[in-house]
């Protein structure tokens, strides 16, 4: 009878294993869309800040310490973008998982070669990120390089669903690769162009379609507009016919109606992150909308 009940319990343990999945844990949504592309439903996902949310001052709840502290994973920037609320809840969830450095912990940083390092990081520079623009994710190049760098630690951690996790990457991969062109030719139109944002969160996505978001609401990065600068940016749109106001759903909105309007400019919603705007479930929906929003607001 022991014997027995040992095997079932033997047995009942190796069901577990198998169905057992990774609880999964991304600071962000980009992160978090990658993870669910390559993951699917072998593994559990929380995702700590909303598609809404100012990815620099996220509103960090006593939940997000329990996940943190159940996490086998954690996908995080690795580039300062969650420094100001992301290190207290790591401190408080005491999970040696997923520190810096374990198999658990994915930096999606790892292997990007960052935009816009500063040379001399200072007070005076605004909300400046010394190991350079953390806003990478929307450059459709460097997500598949996220996703890879996710599936294959997932599989490292996961051995038994390894194929799976490669296959899912390929899938995103051949994903992302049919749209590439598809993106480019609807914004080749616009090469070089100038075009507005409140924030500096787009080097990215204008290095890789071929236009400039060199313009900013913000005087300096994390700096609220003040009506000094917002008239430098009315004029210097006027000399450069920009058509275009890029602004986040956490920015004032106003502020980017009052410089549009006072230009001939149109307001453009865009967002970083899947499900920030309506139509953007999937990372491939987020970039179909940018892309094509942009576009109409050119032309």
């Amino acid at each position: 009878m022991k014997r027995i009940l040992l095997i079932l319990s033997l047995t009942l343990l190796t069901v577990f294993a198998a169905q057992a999945k990774l609880n999964v844990v991304a600071t962000l949504p980009d992160f978090g869309s990658l993870a669910h592309e390559v993951g699917g439903d072998k593994i559990d996902l929380v995702v700590l800040a909303k598609p809404t949310e100012d990815p620099h001052f996220v509103d960090a709840r006593p939940s997000f310490v329990v996940s943190l502290r159940n996490a086998d994973v954690l996908i995080d920037g690795g580039a300062e973008l969650e420094l100001g609320w992301l290190p207290p809840l790591l401190q408080n969830a005491r999970n040696p998982k997923i520190e810096i450095g374990k198999p658990g912990r994915i930096q999606a940083s790892q292997g990007i070669r960052l935009m816009n390092v500063p040379t001399n990081v200072t007070r005076a520079a605004g909300d400046v990120h010394a190991l350079g623009n953390p806003h990478f994710c929307v450059d459709p190049i460097i997500a598949k390089a996220i996703a890879q760098h996710i599936a294959q630690s997932f599989a490292a951690l996961d051995a038994p669903n390894a194929a799976f996790y490669e296959s899912n990457y390929k899938k995103f991969e051949e994903a992302i690769n049919a749209k590439l062109q598809e993106w480019g030719a609807a914004m080749s139109p616009f090469k070089d162009q100038h075009v507005v944002a409140y924030h500096d969160s787009w080097p990215y996505f204008a290095h890789r379609f071929g236009i400039n978001i060199d313009i900013f609401l913000e005087p300096k990065p994390g700096i609220p507009p003040s009506p000094s600068h917002l008239t430098e940016v009315i004029a210097q749109m006027k000399a450069q016919h920009v058509k275009a106001v890029i602004v986040e759903p956490y920015h004032d909105r106003r502020i980017a109606e009052k410089v549009a309007s006072a230009t001939g400019a149109k307001v453009v919603e865009f967002s970083q992150f899947p499900g920030g705007i309506p139509g953007t479930e999937t990372y491939v929906k987020l970039i179909d909308t940018l892309v094509s929003r942009l576009a109409a607001a050119l032309k």
